[in-house]
């Protein structure tokens, strides 16, 4: 599940850079797009901040899955040395 918000995350980064560029880039070079520089970075910007968003989200779910796999790993071992050996 978290492999989905990594790949989210380096999507929306990539498109942010592809946008902060595009407000480098003179308006001549831009026939029919926006040559307003300022639209180019606020939409960077937020797509850089939705990137990191996802990133966040990512990195916190592989860890609650961690834990969430130790725990029952734990819980395991526990019960199988209550049990004791068999045999």
């Amino acid at each position: 599940m978290s492999r989905n918000f990594y790949i989210l995350a380096a999507a929306l980064v990539l498109f942010a850079a592809v946008s902060a560029g595009m407000a480098l880039v003179p308006s001549s070079f831009q026939p029919g797009l926006p040559t307003n520089g300022s639209l180019w970075r606020t939409v960077a910007l937020f797509l850089l901040l939705f990137g990191l968003l996802s990133a966040l989200i990512g990195v916190m779910s592989h860890l609650f899955e961690q834990v969430d796999r130790r725990s029952e790993e734990a819980r395991l071992a526990a019960r199988s040395k209550r049990r004791g050996p068999r045999g």
